[in-house]
């Protein structure tokens, strides 16, 4: 079973926004797979389900804001029983250039609050991550993090959506190292 994280804030004042990177890539993907959306009240999170031959895959769309997305992965790890290197983390990263996206494993959060947080509600740093780049910062990281995205990020949103899914699917089938491999 994989746990795939989208990471963002929920409301709709934060929807194209910057930090909501993870929320629209899992939307995508959700919207791809023709997966619904519901609401899971104990782990506080969207929640969408699916299954890639015999690997169960749950979609989770934390909506307990960006800096307490660990309690919600938490709750839906011990619930699923799922292994920490079974989770996998979509989330916006300030150090990349726009449309720029990496993947790794075992890293600390990098000053990413919300990583920060499912780093410390799961006490490790053994999980897969998908940085979407969102860099060059201008201005205080807080208030470009939360901003809506300008004209040609817009433009070039489709284009980075469908790259990270063609990623997530070579880490569902091949696992990680071998995306890693071929997008890093």
């Amino acid at each position: 079973m994989k746990l795939i994280v989208g990471l963002g804030n929920p409301g709709k004042e934060y929807q194209l926004t910057r930090h909501n990177l993870g929320f629209l890539a899992l939307d995508a993907l959700a919207e791809k797979r023709q997966l619904d959306w519901s609401e899971d009240k104990n782990s506080q999170a969207l929640v969408a389900r699916d299954q890639e031959g015999s690997e169960k895959i749950v979609l989770c769309k934390p909506q307990n804001y960006m800096n307490n997305s660990g309690e919600a992965v938490q709750k839906l790890k011990k619930f699923y029983k799922i292994k920490n290197e079974d989770i996998i983390v979509i989330y916006d990263d300030l150090d990349l250039p726009w449309g720029i996206f990496k993947i790794a494993a075992k890293r600390s959060s990098g000053g990413h609050q919300g990583l920060e947080s499912i780093i410390q509600h799961l006490k490790s740093t053994d999980f897969v991550r998908l940085r979407l780049g969102i860099g060059p910062q201008d201005g205080a990281a807080e208030d470009f993090v939360l901003k809506k995205f300008n004209t040609s990020e817009k433009k070039k949103l489709p284009e980075i959506i469908d790259s990270c899914h063609l990623a997530l699917e070579i880490i569902l089938k091949d696992g990680w190292p071998e995306a890693a491999n071929k997008y890093n």
